[in-house]
C-alpha cells in the first residue's frame, strides 16, 4: 500500500484491474469469483452494460449541477424509491453513514417538534451504521468507537431480537427505534420471524418513529426489494445505499407517515447527494433489477447456495449455524475463522468473515447456477478443515 495513503484498512496483497459479471481479474491475470460485492454494492456484479451505458452517457451529458437546482434524475429516482418502499420522500446523500446520519437528525427534529427538548433514540447491540459521529454512536461497537469520544448523547442500547427490552427501554424522551432488519457486519443475524411486526406495534403504541437501516439488506438483497418486506410491515424511515447505483456512491433517507416533512428547507442538505451521474446511475439499476427479475432470482440463489453449504458441512463439527435470506448468507463457525478470507482468495474466491467467527457471503443478483455451485464447491473444504480445527483434535477422527 502507497505510503500516501492513510493506513484505515488492513489491505489484502491483491489488486485488480477489471471485472465482469461476478469475477474479477487481477494486475497477474488472475481470476476470482466475487462472492462479497464490494461488500452488497456490485449487486449487479462488474461491468454491467446498462451500468455501464448509464454512466458513461451522463458523463457526457452532465455530472453535476448541485441541489440548488431542480435534479430531473434524482426526482425521477425517488418516486420510483418511494413507490417500491411505500413512503413518500426521499433525502439523497452519498453513503449509507450520510443516509443514517439524515435518519438521526430527522428524529431529533421529530422529537424537538413535540416538545422533546433532549430526545433519545433506542438502537440496538451488536448494530453497524457507520463511522461518522452520529451513526457511529447508534453502532453497537465498542471497538470502532474507542478513542473517538465524546461521542454524542441521545443514544439507549437495547439487546437485539428482544421486543421486551425494547419496550422496558421506554422512557419519556425516546421518539424512535432504530435497527437493522438483518445485522449485517454483526454477523448475519436474523431475527426471530415476529420481530419487525413487534416493533411496530410498540413503536405505534408510544408515537415513536420505526427507522430501518437497510444500508446492507436492501435493493433486492434478501429476495425483496426491502428485507423488511418480509415481515409485511411498513417502518416510518428506511435508509439505504451501498447496490442503490451499483459501485456510484448515493445514499438514500426515506420517510413516510409522521415522519414525512420533517426535514425542509435549510434542516439538512449535501452538497454531491443525488446528483444527475448517481441518479442515472441508480435508476439503471433499479431498471435492470425489475427487467430481470432479480429479486426473485435472489432468493432462489440464496436457498440453492445455504441448501449446499448444510448439505456439504452437515455433521461438521465446529460449524454453529448456516443460516441466509436471499444473498445475504453467513456461515458462524465455533471460533475465530479470519484466516479463511486469505485461504479463500487464494482459492479464487473472495469472501469476508464479519463478527469474528461468521464467513460472510454476498455475491451478486446475477450470480449463474454453476458459479454458485462453484461457490459451494470451492469454500466447503477450506470451511470444513478450519470448522473442525475450532472444534479439536477428536473432530478429525470423527
Amino acid at each position: 500500500m502507497s505510503a500516501a495513503l492513510m493506513p484505515t484498512y488492513a489491505r489484502l496483497p491483491v489488486a485488480f484491474r477489471r471485472g465482469r459479471g461476478a469475477w474479477l481479474e487481477d494486475t497477474d491475470g488472475r481470476q476470482y469469483l466475487d462472492a462479497l460485492s464490494g461488500i452488497a454494492v456490485c449487486g449487479l456484479g462488474h461491468a454491467h452494460p446498462a451500468v455501464a451505458e448509464a454512466v458513461a452517457g451522463q458523463a457526457h451529458t452532465l455530472i453535476h449541477t448541485s441541489n440548488l437546482y431542480e435534479v430531473p434524475h434524482q426526482s425521477q429516482l425517488g418516486e420510483r424509491l418511494c413507490a417500491l418502499a411505500g413512503l413518500e420522500q426521499v433525502f439523497f446523500a452519498n453513503s449509507g453513514a450520510e443516509a443514517n446520519e439524515a435518519a438521526i437528525k430527522l428524529a431529533r427534529l421529530y422529537g424537538h417538534q413535540r416538545g422533546i427538548e433532549t430526545p433519545e433514540i433506542i438502537v440496538a447491540e451488536n448494530a453497524f451504521h457507520g463511522r461518522t459521529l452520529g451513526a457511529l454512536t447508534a453502532t453497537g461497537n465498542r471497538k470502532a468507537q474507542t478513542g473517538f469520544g465524546p461521542l454524542p448523547d441521545g443514544f439507549r442500547r437495547v439487546p437485539y431480537n428482544d421486543p421486551h427490552a425494547v419496550a422496558a427501554a421506554a422512557s419519556e424522551r425516546t421518539v424512535a427505534l432504530f435497527v437493522e432488519p438483518i445485522q449485517g457486519e454483526g454477523g448475519i443475524v436474523i431475527p426471530d420471524a415476529g420481530y419487525l411486526a413487534a416493533l411496530r406495534t410498540i413503536c405505534d403504541q408510544h408515537g415513536w418513529l420505526l427507522m430501518l437501516d437497510e444500508v446492507q439488506s436492501g435493493v433486492g438483497r434478501t429476495g425483496r426489494w426491502f428485507a423488511h418486506q418480509h415481515a409485511g410491515i411498513q417502518p416510518d424511515v428506511v435508509t439505504l445505499a451501498k447496490a442503490l447505483a451499483n459501485g456510484v456512491p448515493i445514499g438514500a433517507c426515506m420517510a413516510g407517515g409522521p415522519a414525512a416533512g420533517i426535514l425542509g428547507p435549510g434542516s439538512h442538505g449535501t452538497t454531491f447527494g443525488g446528483n444527475p451521474l448517481a441518479s442515472r446511475a441508480a435508476l439503471a439499476v433499479l431498471d435492470t433489477i425489475d427487467a430481470d427479475h432479480l429479486v426473485d432470482r435472489a432468493e432462489v440463489l440464496g436457498d440453492r447456495i445455504v441448501d449446499g453449504f448444510r448439505q456439504a458441512l452437515a455433521d461438521t463439527p465446529g460449524i454453529r449455524e448456516i443460516r441466509g435470506r436471499g444473498l445475504m448468507i453467513g456461515i458462524e463457525l465455533g471460533g475465530p475463522c479470519a484466516h479463511l478470507v486469505r485461504e479463500a482468495m487464494d482459492a479464487g474466491v473472495l469472501i469476508n468473515v464479519t463478527a469474528g467467527s461468521v464467513v460472510r457471503l454476498l455475491p451478486p443478483l446475477i450470480l449463474t447456477d454453476d458459479e454458485a455451485d462453484r461457490l459451494v464447491h470451492t469454500l466447503t473444504p477450506l470451511i470444513e478443515r478450519a470448522a473442525r480445527q475450532i472444534a479439536g483434535p477428536s473432530s478429525h477422527q470423527a
